[in-house]
């Protein structure tokens, strides 16, 4: 399925918690790449700060600018979500913000990279938290590199507006650089505005609407057991058949031209 990134307007719409909820539900291996400018926050969160030294993909940047080892040294910075089945892997993000100068250079080489993993033996899928692009230093070609961006909102009034904005900067950005149309799906958080209406008005498909929930979102961000049954669980793996419903879509849309049988010469 490639790579699929999560990315949201403004506020606190829950990117992190959306994405951590989807790498926790869905079936296939992937890893789950905490993206954001701003900082990571589950190695601090859900996973309770415990681990053996520093990780993540600042460490990666910074060995990446000096010897150049992100093939080696990637799988050694990956935490295991489901030890020690090696199914749902972890890159934490920026924890120390010196981290981030080292890291905004490196988002092109990053994206190709989470690109190969998909043919990798054996291959892994890649869910990208790419927090808010209102920051400085955005992760702008993993977003072009997505198979599918979804842009998370709330279905409120004050949500849904700067979510309009940001979406009119995605199409400028995506038409610039020539991805596929189709890639850009909303996936709305909570109670407010209907599926259609925000479609409708905003002029982008709707994939999916995600419940409110507070207590399995303060598990994704605090910590505690993560139980499937609950709402926003159920919700998240659900997810995973629409995406990739769409990803099959536009893979055949793609490849379809080429696909044609060449009419036989008499």
């Amino acid at each position: 399925m490639a790579i699929i990134a999560l990315v949201s307007a403004k506020g606190s719409p829950g990117v992190t918690t959306t994405a951590l909820a989807c790498a926790l539900s869905w079936h296939r291996r992937l890893v789950l790449a905490e993206c954001d400018p701003a900082g990571g926050t589950i190695l601090a969160g859900y996973l309770g700060g415990a681990l053996d030294g520093p990780r993540g993909i600042g460490e990666l940047a910074v060995g990446e600018l000096r010897d150049g080892n992100l093939e080696t040294a990637f799988w050694s910075q990956l935490v295991d979500l489901d030890a020690p089945r090696r199914e749902r892997l972890l890159l934490p993000g920026v924890v120390d913000p010196a981290q981030a100068g080292s890291v905004s250079p490196l988002w092109q080489r990053f994206a190709d990279f989470f690109g190969s993993l998909e043919k990798g033996q054996p291959p892994y899928d890649v869910i990208v938290d790419c927090g808010r692009l209102q920051v400085a230093g955005p992760p702008w070609p993993v977003l072009r590199a997505a198979a599918v961006v979804l842009l998370v909102t709330r279905a409120q009034l004050p949500d849904l507006s700067a979510t309009r904005s940001m979406i009119r900067a995605i199409e400028r950005d995506f038409t610039e650089h020539r991805v596929p149309p189709g890639t850009l799906r909303l996936l709305v958080v909570g109670d407010g505005h209907g599926k259609g209406e925000i479609s409708k008005a905003l002029r982008v498909p709707v994939i999916a609407t995600l419940p409110a929930d507070p207590r399995t979102a303060e598990v994704l961000s605090l910590g505690g057991t993560v139980r499937a049954g609950r709402p926003l669980m159920r919700a998240a793996g659900a997810l995973e058949v629409p995406v990739r419903a769409l990803l099959d879509r536009r893979r055949a849309r793609l490849a379809w031209p080429a696909a044609q049988e060449v009419p036989d010469v008499v």
